[in-house]
């Protein structure tokens, strides 16, 4: 029989049921707060944006922002919304006072729809607007309208003031890590000179743009001073490091652009263009643009962006009738940092040495590059480490940003992922043990070693990150001394040879769980000793209590409850203040006094451990052993 198909099957959600329903339309992912593109910082940004959009316009100098544990509060002192459309503002789609350019040339929320998302997303939505001696005051509940009311100012400055909650029933058990607001408030300062915001009282302020987000985001002594150069809808600050790789802060129109764009590949080939000029020799661009740092913001007008949360820049041009974005980047490029050069000889013959030495490096590993790259173009036709995907990040494919490979140790732990993984967008590379220290190595090693070779050609990261071929490169391996230490060592290779893997948040460690408690009604997976107590609690007197000791005894069957949609997985996270060759030269250097130190210091045996813990039966014992993990992971330091 089949289903009537009549006027009664077509339905029309009502505009806040819509973006409930389809969140990640308007937000990207939802996420729970451990990643800084989650959906809980998307909607602050979409508050913080409309206030920036204000002070770009001249009006208020400071911004307040206020998180009370899941309660963000922003106050503007712009010229506050229009009373009369306060309501309409929040809460009907495609209103807003962007579409005239004349008023926001070159904002970045542009579509009205931002504000409604928040409101919609959120449990409680508050909104004022003051004006004139008069505040304007309206509620919501998930995108409901609550109260609606009007009072007298009482003095207080004309502007706007947004709070909201994120709605757990959409986001889950969501945390706001301050760490990720802080970040995207400095990039606002640096964006936008002399504004100054408060975040739980502590004041962000920058007086010279991106020459302030280099120096304090460079960990080590750059090797020149920074050429900050500044034009009309442009900004751009340049040095060089010592390590290998590009590291880029690229934004349009106060947008942070993670993912880059026609922006960042415009001053990518700008760069190369110009220093091939200036030295009037055909450098290779990978010796060119190796270890450099450099920031671009770009102001677009209507700018286009390839989603909705504004993370990669899709415009070819400037404005209706302005120049390509291509042509105008190359064009300051080429006469601002060719008058720089030939104004500062020492910086210009410090980064000719650098070019130099790079070339030298490439000149002479290129032999054995020529090797790798025959065995890899081997391996790939039956590469027996990597089980792969068939969707891929660098691909049009609309789960592109689904991708993730799994590293992962023994043929036990890759057969488990191999398994139960979903094979449109998760791949697998598998370690056949302990991979090389590969701390103090020059890149030479990588195309040595036929492992990090075979690794760096899964990837496609050898020349640059644009053919990145995993959204998420996940590092699975047990959470025991050995897998601790494999972990190191990964990360170590990563570090020295591709950070901007982890600057730009690709690198990730997955959680696996501890225990398993069931009954013959339910099965729960646990993360720690206090999840277990809580599902021991939860299922009654005498569960079954497994404890899972590596990846290869979790069944395939499980695993599929680990690596599907609820996957727990740890940011592996750079900050302003990780000086990386420190940190490298004290893990992974040679048995320095000062680690040796730090290890006696720390060593925790089992008999002290066992004398803070009340006694247990030899029975628990077994339950009990991830106690002892800390010193483990303190060991292996």
């Amino acid at each position: 029989m089949s289903v009537g198909y009549s006027e009664d099957s077509i339905k029309t959600l009502e505009w806040q049921e819509h973006i409930r329903k389809r969140p990640g339309m308007y937000i990207g992912k939802l996420g729970d707060g451990s990643q800084p593109d989650d959906g809980i910082y998307i909607l602050l940004k979409e508050v913080v944006d409309n206030s920036i959009d204000e002070f770009m316009m001249g009006n208020g100098k400071r911004i307040d922002i206020t998180l009370n544990d899941k309660t963000v509060s922003i106050r503007d002192y712009g010229r506050g919304i229009p009373q009369g459309k306060l309501i309409d503002v929040a809460s009907k789609m495609n209103t807003g006072a962007k579409y005239d350019s004349k008023v926001f040339k070159k904002s970045v929320g542009l579509n009205g729809v931002g504000i409604k998302a928040v409101n919609a997303l959120s449990k409680q939505f508050i909104i004022k607007s003051i004006r004139e001696g008069v505040t304007r005051e309206a509620e919501f509940s998930a995108g409901i309208l609550v109260s609606d009311k009007e009072y007298p100012a009482n003095g207080e400055p004309n502007g706007t003031f947004v709070q909201f909650t994120p709605d757990e029933t959409v986001f889950g058990n969501y945390v706001f890590q301050e760490e990720y607001i802080e970040t995207m408030i400095r990039n606002y300062t640096y964006l936008n000179t002399n504004l100054l915001i408060t975040f739980n009282e502590k004041e962000f302020i920058s007086k010279n743009g991106l020459l302030d987000l280099l120096n304090e985001n460079i960990s080590s002594e750059p090797l020149y001073p920074i050429i900050h150069l500044k034009g009309e809808d442009i900004e751009v600050a340049i040095t060089h490091g010592t390590g290998y790789g590009e590291d880029y802060y690229t934004f349009v129109n106060g947008q942070h652009t993670t993912q880059g764009g026609t922006h960042l590949s415009a001053f990518r080939e700008a760069y190369v263009k110009t220093i091939r000029e200036f030295y009037k020799k055909d450098f290779d661009p990978s010796d060119i643009r190796t270890s450099i740092i450099a920031a671009i913001s770009i102001k677009v007008e209507d700018p286009v962006f390839e989603s909705q949360t504004k993370t990669k820049l899709g415009s070819k041009d400037m404005g209706p009738n302005g120049p390509s974005v291509r042509q105008f980047v190359i064009d300051f490029i080429k006469e601002k940092l060719d008058n720089y050069l030939h104004k500062h000889g020492e910086v210009a013959q410090t980064l000719l040495q650098k070019i130099l030495e790079s070339e030298k490096e490439r000149k002479a590993i290129s032999g054995i590059k020529k090797l790798a790259r025959e065995r890899a173009k081997k391996a790939s036709l039956h590469n027996r480490k990597l089980r792969d995907c068939r969707v891929h990040y660098n691909s049009k494919n609309p789960r592109a940003e689904e991708t993730t490979l799994f590293i992962t140790e023994g043929d036990s732990a890759s057969g488990s992922i191999t398994k139960s993984r979903d094979v449109n967008t998760q791949a697998v590379f598998s370690l056949r043990g302990k991979p090389l220290n590969t701390y103090g190595l020059t890149k030479k090693i990588v195309y040595e070693n036929e492992e990090f070779n075979l690794l760096q050609s899964a990837l496609d990261i050898e020349e640059d990150m644009d053919n990145l071929r995993y959204n998420k490169i996940v590092i699975a391996t047990d959470a025991d001394v050995d897998g601790m230490h494999i972990r190191l060592l990964l990360i170590t290779f990563f570090l020295q040879f591709f950070p901007e893997l982890i600057r730009q948040g690709h690198l990730f460690i997955l959680q696996t769980p501890l225990f398993r408690v069931r009954n013959k009604k339910k099965t729960i997976y646990c993360y720690s000793p206090e999840e277990k107590e809580k599902a021991i609690a939860e299922l009654g007197p005498n569960p079954e209590i497994t404890r899972f000791k590596g990846l290869g005894e979790i069944s395939p069957d499980e695993f599929k409850n680990f690596i599907g949609p609820d996957i727990r997985l740890d940011p592996v996270r750079l900050t302003k203040d990780d000086q990386i060759q420190e940190l490298l030269s004290f893990y992974m250097g040679k048995n320095t006094p000062d680690r040796q130190e730090f290890i006696i210091n720390n060593l925790r045996i089992e008999e002290d451990i066992i004398d803070e813990e009340p006694p247990v039966k030899i029975s628990d014992i077994d339950e009990n052993v991830d106690k002892t993990d800390d010193s483990n992971e303190n060991l292996v330091a």
